[in-house]
């Protein structure tokens, strides 16, 4: 895989996750319904959910029901998430300053 296979520079700690996690089923988060997209989902849920339209600077990596969590692209490791229904109206919310500290965060709180 390459930093710049989606088109844009993926976020250090965001690729080297991706890297680690070399399987096609998502990486779900303890028991929170949190699940980030494996490499080989990523462009598809992009385009499903017609990120590039209603939010162009960001990707989408993962989800669970109607939120969804962001990278922005060519930016620094922050995540971010929204309502997929709000895209392109409400705005991106900052979560975690990086992905591993996203999962660390869920799996503290047990959602």
């Amino acid at each position: 895989m390459k930093r710049n296979e989606f088109g844009f520079v993926l976020p250090n700690l965001y690729y080297q996750f991706l890297s680690e996690w070399d399987e096609v089923d998502p990486y779900e988060i303890g028991d929170s319904g949190i699940c980030l997209y494996a490499n080989e989902d990523l462009l598809e849920r992009n385009e499903t959910y017609q990120i590039e339209v209603d939010e162009p600077d960001f990707f989408l990596i993962g989800q669970e029901g109607d939120l969804a969590y962001f990278i922005k692209k060519n930016a620094d490791d922050s995540i971010y998430e929204n309502d997929l229904g709000a895209l392109g109206s409400l705005e991106m919310q900052k979560v975690a300053t990086n992905v591993y500290d996203f999962i660390d965060k869920i799996l503290e709180e047990g959602v």
